[in-house]
């Protein structure tokens, strides 16, 4: 009860924002199909802690009290092992491995599953040292009908746009060393390998400006490798393209590694 008052006092201090974000236990406000995967997991994940952590405080605590030297008594009687409790300390961590094992590997197929129809949009992405290039391969989409290039560089941060409510493809390479494409907003992120291209499909569901980061250590300035996201209604999505093909920037940094025998997927 009192944790609870202090918790509630805490929290009045709050803004909303804050106070939402506290609700998903730090997580920020999902903005992809793709979130709910790793927001239950996280969320379950952080449940399951609680429960085992309250439940060990409790023993804890029970077993200090109960088991407390007294003066008027002598020292509880020592006992040198308990097969019953050893086994079920052995057993139990493995349980819980299990469970949650289980459970990620649930998220993680829902979170690579690709949308039943092949996405009007694609989009390739290439990492390298220390920016990203995007490439919209929308010459086969008629609603725009040409392809777009983005070559961002440290000083110039990239902006990569998305439309909102729509499936979009994106595929990953690697002009040098391993990096990670990730959108924290978007609840995902994937390795972009030398030597391997990876895909995935993701359709933003929430309209506004996000910011994209490495999240793999790649280098000197890894900390300067990111990227705008702006997830814009397909309307405007569709002339935004257009707009940048219209600047004519040339095609992107071509991976250094050529591909290891076939496509890899997810």
């Amino acid at each position: 009860m009192v944790v609870a008052v202090v918790g509630a006092a805490a929290l009045s201090g709050c803004s909303q924002e804050t106070t939402e974000q506290w609700s998903r236990w730090g997580l920020p406000e999902a903005a992809s199909d793709r979130a709910p995967y790793i927001g239950n997991l996280w969320n379950g994940a952080w449940i399951a802690s609680m429960v085992i952590g309250v439940f060990v405080w409790g023993l804890i605590f029970w077993t200090v009290i109960r088991y407390r030297r007294r003066h008027d008594k002598h020292v509880p009687r020592q006992t040198r092992y308990n097969l019953p409790m050893e086994v079920l300390y052995t057993l139990v961590p493995f349980l819980i491995i299990g469970v949650l094992f289980f459970f990620t590997v649930q998220a993680q197929n829902g979170v690579l599953e690709k949308v039943d129809n092949e996405p009007v949009h694609k989009i390739d992405v290439i990492g390298q040292k220390w920016s990203w290039s995007f490439s919209y391969r929308e010459a086969d989409n008629a609603a725009i009908g040409v392809e777009a290039h983005t070559v961002g560089t440290m000083e110039d941060l990239p902006t990569l746009y998305l439309p909102l409510n729509k499936p979009v493809r994106f595929t990953l390479d690697s002009a040098d060393v391993i990096h990670s494409f990730w959108i924290p907003d978007f609840y995902f992120k994937l390795d972009v390998i030398p030597g391997r291209t990876n895909s995935f499909d993701v359709t933003p569901t929430k309209e506004g400006r996000f910011l994209g980061k490495c999240a793999e250590l790649c280098g000197t300035y890894h900390a300067a490798m990111l990227f705008h996201v702006e997830v814009l209604p397909e309307a405007e999505y569709n002339a935004k393209i257009k707009e940048l093909a219209a600047l004519g920037v040339t095609e992107p940094l071509l991976p250094a590694y050529p591909a290891a025998g076939p496509k890899q997927e997810g």
